[in-house]
């Protein structure tokens, strides 16, 4: 029993370090990636259009609802 119980902390501890380590990795690609001038560029892109497409509905909800009334 004892021979299991640290088997299973070995393993733990292991795994954990593993998965932190991995974490890290994948954050540090997140953030080239997200730094990367190109998809910066894509990024703003996408939130101008995503502006235009609020504020053109928040317009189009304006002036439905001046009409009816």
């Amino acid at each position: 029993m004892l021979k299991l119980l640290l088997g299973a902390a070995v393993g733990y501890v292991l795994g954990a370090r593993a998965g932190h380590e991995r974490y890290e990795q994948l954050v540090r690609a997140y953030q080239r990636v997200t730094d990367h001038p190109a998809v910066q560029g894509a990024a703003g892109v996408v939130r101008a259009r995503v502006d235009e497409a609020v504020n053109g509905r928040r317009h189009a909800d304006a002036s439905s609802n001046g009409r009816g009334h």
